[in-house]
């Protein structure tokens, strides 16, 4: 991309050039009714340009400076949020449901005298 812009650059000088050769020609240019300015027909071609061009080329680096700001900023804050997430999360591993469990004895009939819990032997 910047080969196409040197080009362009290049070609609108070729064609300034070639402009100012061919109308080397002084004008006038009244600025007030009382002052009246003489200079070349280039020079004149040549500030109108840069008049219109500086101020809109300033305001285009502001904006892209602006943006590369705001980019940076977000980029930061993506980057902070990834971190933060990486180091909340903890895989834990399964707590026991109970505290030690030790061999269960087997139960054992009852004897055969023991009466039911709810009065009838089964």
């Amino acid at each position: 991309m910047a080969i196409v812009r040197t080009v362009l650059w290049v070609l609108l000088l070729a064609v300034l050039l070639l402009f100012a050769a061919n109308n080397w020609t002084p004008v006038e240019v009244r600025i007030w009714e009382s002052l009246v300015l003489e200079t070349r027909l280039p020079a004149l071609v040549i500030v109108a340009f840069l008049a219109g061009l500086v101020p809109l080329w300033l305001l285009h680096r502001a904006r892209v400076w602006n943006l590369k700001r705001r980019i940076a900023s977000l980029e930061s804050a993506v980057r902070t949020a990834a971190m933060a997430a990486d180091t909340t999360f903890v895989p834990a591993t399964p707590a026991p449901a109970s505290p030690a469990v030790t061999a269960q004895a087997t139960p054992s009939p009852a004897p055969a005298g023991t009466p039911h819990p709810f009065g009838e032997p089964l």
